[in-house]
């Protein structure tokens, strides 16, 4: 019998510490599972308490930092301004400097000297000459910027009321202190390299051939030249030109083929890259004609045929050494309709002649100014704002009349 009970013992001893252990582990795990939801909690609220004074701090300093610009304009035309104005857009464009808030509200802030930059624009300019729309006050932390990516002609000033008005220009000639790009230059290591007054290229002679996949790649081109446009009345007189062109072309049986309210083929916007794409598999040439006739007024339009394999002739009033290196294009003005359409069909006929207008591509390349954050022209605009030694060095653009107006082009005072 004792011997029985020493036997039940260990037994329930067994179960009862087995139960015991069990419970004392439900328990702790619990305590545990309970404990660190509560530590979590706490570390939460640390951590957004951290956050929320961090954000205050951070978006005190960027107040502190921030650089207003004001873009001053008919106030007619406020609701047709469709460039992005707000911090949020500089952020997007990843520029190095996105601290610009750029905006057509005057009364954005109260202070009106805490606007860094006040922007004037080319387009504008006969609006404010004649209602005498402009600041109260002018102060000396400001800049005064005129500012135009458009061409000069149609946005003339007259009299002397400009000059000395303006701290800096931001323009498409390449002697504004802000030169607004439609593209870029870089070199075969990406550097930027131009567009710029004077251009150091590699001479034809001594740039690389290319190679035998694009010269057979050029071999699938049957016509002679693509020209894409909808303005059919220009300053340039382009179209009258065209029109002189192809009579000559004529006589060669070879006909231009124009894309666009001007023409008899149509190239929707939805479909440019496609229309492009035939240009680069089709078309020998490319018209890159401007409708004004301005000193370095260069159009994006240019890159149609220089990123799609086709020669752009060119028809302007800009030094296209200033562009393209010699070689690379064909100057309508400097040949005339006749000699032109002569020359565009020798070239057309020789494809060893033709292959080494495309020699330059083993050395540069043409983008978008928009393409990389350091071109963007907004992100240039915002660095040099930025820039301490450029912002607080004094400047004043004293002949600026005769510096922007062409000759002979002036709007009544």
């Amino acid at each position: 019998m004792l011997h029985w009970k020493r036997m039940i013992f260990p037994v329930k001893f067994k179960k009862i510490t087995y139960v015991f252990f069990i419970s004392i582990s439900i328990i702790v795990i619990y305590f545990r599972l309970h404990f660190k939801n509560v530590v979590d909690n706490v570390i939460t609220d640390i951590e957004v308490n951290k956050n929320k004074s961090n954000e205050v701090k951070s978006q005190k300093c960027l107040r502190d930092v921030i650089k207003y610009i004001l873009l001053w304009i008919n106030p007619k035309n406020r609701q047709e301004e469709n460039v992005d104005r707000s911090l949020y857009s500089f952020s997007r464009r990843n520029c190095a400097w996105n601290n610009c808030y750029l905006t057509v509200e005057r009364q954005l802030i109260s202070d009106f000297s805490q606007y860094s930059v006040i922007l004037f624009k080319g387009a504008d300019i006969e609006y404010i000459q004649n209602s005498l729309d402009l600041p109260k006050n002018r102060y000396p932390n400001q800049k005064y910027v005129f500012v135009s990516e458009d061409l000069a002609a149609p946005y003339t000033t007259c009299g002397r009321q400009w000059d000395g008005f303006f701290n800096w220009t931001w323009t498409y000639k390449l002697d504004s202190d802000l030169i607004w790009n439609s593209f870029v230059i870089r070199d075969v290591n990406g550097t930027i390299i131009g567009p710029k007054q004077n251009m150091n290229w590699i001479k034809l002679r001594d740039m690389k051939p290319i190679d035998s996949k694009f010269i057979m790649n050029l071999r699938s081109k049957t016509k002679i030249a693509a020209w894409f446009t909808s303005n059919c009345r220009t300053q340039s007189l382009r179209e009258m030109f065209v029109n002189e062109l192809q009579k000559y072309l004529d006589e060669y049986n070879l006909q231009i083929d124009i894309y666009g309210k001007c023409g008899n083929h149509r190239c929707p916007k939805v479909l440019m890259k496609r229309c492009l794409k035939m240009v680069e598999r089709e078309y020998y040439f490319y018209l890159a004609f401007e409708n004004t006739l301005s000193e370095d007024y260069v159009t994006n339009i240019i890159l149609h045929a220089l990123n799609h394999n086709a020669v752009p002739v060119v028809l302007g009033g800009a030094n296209y050494t200033r562009f393209m290196p010699d070689g690379a294009y064909l100057n309508a003005l400097e040949y005339g309709p006749e000699k032109l359409a002569r020359r565009m069909f020798e070239i057309m006929q020789n494809l060893s002649l033709y292959q080494k207008f495309f020699r330059w591509k083993q050395h540069y390349s043409y983008h978008a100014h928009d393409e990389a954050p350091e071109t963007d022209n907004y992100c240039r605009l915002c660095a040099l704002v930025n820039n301490r030694k450029e912002f607080n060095t004094f400047s004043l653009k004293k002949n600026f009349t005769n510096w922007w107006t062409p000759k002979g082009k002036c709007l009544k005072d």
